[in-house]
């Protein structure tokens, strides 16, 4: 509430410049999209390519869970033909942002529209009385399974093609070329385990790849769920996860970006495994994004590592 609260003041910040003219740096007279996250953003520019902007609003480095938007960020919302976020309990903030402004002119897209949403599961936490988990809560890291993040990058298609007919060809083609390359990837994920010695991962953080697991059939264990905010783990749980590790000959443990790496480093210590970077692709590095990172380059080091997980 605090959160939504602190939101909603920026947006009192901002009235005094709705009826503005548009900013020309906002509106080159392309079609002009506006993202949170960085899968939104890669799904977008894939989609959109030179016919239109994709801003990303998070920046690259950042922890997308302390996001804050600022009156330029709603701004940006405000002057844009399509703004693509996240979705779910966790942008509820974002939810009452855009009951706040006027949005008649915008397409507004959630990731969580395009996907079948599942209920996050309990985490078996030692340390607690009960299992780590929110009562009816869905996990909102949706894109985390090729096959979901295809069907983001259709979604976009159709809304861009609606706003901007004249160039829906193009989108066509571009996103055409894209879907076609994560699912490939999709493909390449399924050989990969079907193949496989074991089915078991774990992740010695939060985990917000329950869409990813459930599409190859794994197994896992982890410290926490999707978007917990408790990240440090008690020594019953880093107890539970070593004996985890031991018991099944667990070869890696992961760990995701942003992340201290302190339990898997402890895990690590105390067993013969190794740890290993898994993308959740919330977001990236200020050196992956100059780099040109994309969701499918992101995902196919994911690839290379969960080989090394799984045989």
């Amino acid at each position: 509430m605090k959160r939504i609260l602190c939101f909603l003041t920026a947006v009192l910040l901002l009235l005094p410049l709705v009826g503005c003219t548009a900013d020309p740096a906002l509106d080159d007279g392309r079609l002009q999209v506006v993202t949170t996250t960085f899968p939104a953003y890669d799904f977008a520019r894939a989609v959109v390519g030179d016919a239109g902007t994709v801003t990303m609003l998070i920046t690259p480095g950042t922890e997308t869970h302390s996001y804050d938007p600022s009156p330029q960020d709603i701004r940006k919302i405000q002057m844009c033909d399509l703004f693509i976020y996240g979705g779910g309990e966790s942008d509820a903030w974002m939810d009452a942002i855009l009951s706040s402004i006027d949005t008649a002119g915008i397409t507004v897209l959630a990731m969580t529209d395009a996907a079948n949403l599942l209920q996050e599961e309990h985490i078996h936490n030692p340390d607690e009385e009960e299992s780590d988990h929110t009562e009816g809560a869905y996990d909102e890291h949706v894109w985390t399974s090729p096959a979901n993040a295809a069907a983001i990058v259709g979604a976009v298609r159709d809304a861009v093609r609606r706003i901007d007919p004249a160039n829906a060809d193009v989108y066509n083609r571009q996103a055409g070329a894209y879907i076609h390359a994560i699912t490939a990837l999709d493909a390449e994920f399924s050989v990969l385990v079907q193949g496989a010695q074991r089915k078991t991962v774990l992740f010695a953080d939060r985990f917000p790849f329950l869409y990813f697991v459930e599409r190859y059939g794994l197994s896992y264990y982890a410290a926490y769920p999707g978007c917990a905010e408790k990240t440090e783990p008690g020594p019953k749980t880093v107890a539970y996860l070593i004996d985890m590790v031991t018991a099944e000959g667990i070869p890696a443990v992961f760990y995701t970006e942003f992340s201290d790496q302190r339990l898997a480093d402890a895990i690590c210590e105390n067993t013969d495994a190794i740890k290993l970077l898994f993308h959740s692709c919330h977001n990236v590095s200020g050196e992956d994004f100059a780099a040109g990172e994309t969701y499918v380059s992101l995902m196919r080091k994911n690839l290379t590592n969960l080989r090394k997980a799984l045989y």
